[in-house]
């Protein structure tokens, strides 16, 4: 690594551990460039504004969950566990909560937009794989792989992501995710044990 990407990486690690301590909004600039013990020029030069380390940031974090969901298609675990766990690995941990929420407001709405389909350009082609894997092995009956496992990330996005959820909700979502792969029923029945119920609306 050359020494300037060295360096930018290093702003990159002190700003993405103050967003999380401080929150996005609650750190400045100078905040930053202070505790890199940097020029504001030296700041400048890697990036044109917070706006802009935020979304390298993000990047940052992407590129880290990528290579988690990379690590669990190598796996030799069961195929409808590898689809699991890569679709968990894209979702940030809640310790990075700050950044996520940063992301939410009104005018970040097109970055979190671009963020969106970048999650879903690194991770498609490798959900493709493991549907793939799955359809040689006959667990899936399915063609037309990768349009369905974009449909799959919205469903899953939809449905555990900007809203509360039922316990009729992960029912249903088993039963489509069952169907748009062609899946025995049950298959996939072991989703419900993995999901967070904490936050669930209700017992049903």
């Amino acid at each position: 690594m050359r020494k300037g990407e060295k360096r930018k990486q290093e702003l990159l690690k002190i700003a993405y551990e103050m967003f999380l301590s401080r929150g996005y909004e609650n750190t400045s600039v100078d905040e930053i460039i202070e505790t890199a013990q940097i020029a504001k020029g030296t700041y400048y030069y890697y990036f044109s504004s917070k706006e802009q380390m935020l979304e390298e940031v993000i990047d940052m974090m992407i590129e880290s969950e990528t290579d988690v969901a990379k690590q669990i298609l190598e796996a030799d675990i069961p195929v409808p566990q590898k689809i699991v766990g890569i679709i968990t690995s894209i979702k940030p941990a809640k310790t990075e909560q700050p950044i996520s929420d940063a992301l939410m407001r009104p005018e970040n709405v097109m970055m979190h937009d671009k963020v969106r389909r970048r999650l879903i350009e690194v991770i498609v082609p490798l959900l493709s794989e493991t549907v793939e894997e799955g359809v040689d092995k006959g667990i899936f009956v399915c063609d037309n792989i990768p349009e369905r496992v974009r449909m799959l990330l919205v469903i899953s996005n939809d449905t555990f992501n900007d809203r509360a959820f039922t316990g009729r909700d992960i029912e249903v979502f088993i039963d489509m995710t069952e169907k748009l792969l062609g899946a025995e029923k049950g298959t996939m029945s072991f989703i419900y044990d993995l999901i967070d119920k904490s936050g669930m609306e209700g017992k049903q």
